[in-house]
């Protein structure tokens, strides 16, 4: 499928996703936010797909939020009734809160690569994703604060779960930028690379090992830790055991044991 704000290519079962509006620091308006959600359910259903590399095209990996979306939330101001503005905000909150949880969602990992600026909604893209990489040019930043807004997207919701909750405070009460760093000290990013280049190589490095791996474990695995996150260790260990009543005896492990008694790299179907 073609999109138009998202440069999407699939081999060796990675799929490249890129941000591609360059033009726009690419700032996402609402028919970007909406394709993103369905390139994650796309790439999320296809067979040939077992890790997903989300990077971005032009000097910055993304501006957030596009103004213009903005902006035009003031035309709720229109409505005389506070109710109907209110719910009429809350939709489009939801909607574009539902377009990033599409990453959380996808059945395959999604890594994000990071080079320049990412900047409001671009953490909260990021904070969606399973692994997150960038370069020595990268920076982040919570913007709202400084738009007299408070971040509705996942970023607050999201980034304690992995960042110190504390330091998530200083960035979302101050605005400052993060440097790759301290991005890389504070946990935002699990690695850092020299230049967007060995960015992008390393990333696919680490594609390419998660790829050879088996998609049913793949999948499972994120499923498991998805869940391990907003749930106490003991519904976790039975989330897990009832998974694997359901799906250990797979072709997979078949798979696995054959190779290893044949001492073969495992080869498993999509």
């Amino acid at each position: 499928m073609a999109y138009s704000h998202f440069l999407v290519t699939v081999s060796d079962k990675i799929a490249q996703v890129s941000l591609n509006r360059p033009q726009k620091a690419n700032a996402l308006h609402m028919p970007a936010w909406e394709e993103l959600k369905a390139v994650m359910e796309e790439l999320g259903n296809r067979k040939d797909v077992r890790v997903i590399v989300l990077s971005a095209e032009g000097k910055l990996f993304c501006a957030g939020i596009d103004l213009e979306l903005l902006m035009s939330a003031q035309q709720f101001e229109t409505l005389s009734n506070p109710t109907e503005r209110q719910e009429a905000i809350y939709a489009m909150v939801i909607k574009l809160q539902d377009c990033v949880s599409a990453i959380e969602r996808c059945l395959k990992p999604v890594i994000a690569a990071v080079h320049g600026g990412c900047i409001g909604g671009g953490v909260d893209i990021i904070a969606a994703c399973d692994l997150r990489y960038c370069s020595e040019d990268a920076y982040f930043t919570i913007k709202e604060i400084d738009m007299g807004m408070v971040a509705d997207l996942g970023t607050l919701q999201r980034l304690p779960k992995f960042v110190r909750p504390s330091v998530v405070a200083d960035l979302a009460f101050t605005g400052r930028a993060v440097n790759a760093e301290e991005a890389r000290e504070i946990g935002l990013v699990n690695g850092r690379f020299k230049t967007r280049e060995e960015l992008m190589l390393g990333v696919k490095e680490v594609a390419t090992q998660i790829a050879s791996k088996s998609p049913h474990s793949i999948r499972g695995t994120k499923a498991v830790l998805r869940h391990a996150v907003d749930h106490p260790v003991t519904e976790g260990l039975e989330y897990i055991a009832r998974h694997n009543s359901e799906n250990l005896l797979s072709d997979d492990l078949k798979e696995s044991f054959r190779a290893v008694m044949e001492k073969r790299k495992a080869n498993y179907r999509d």
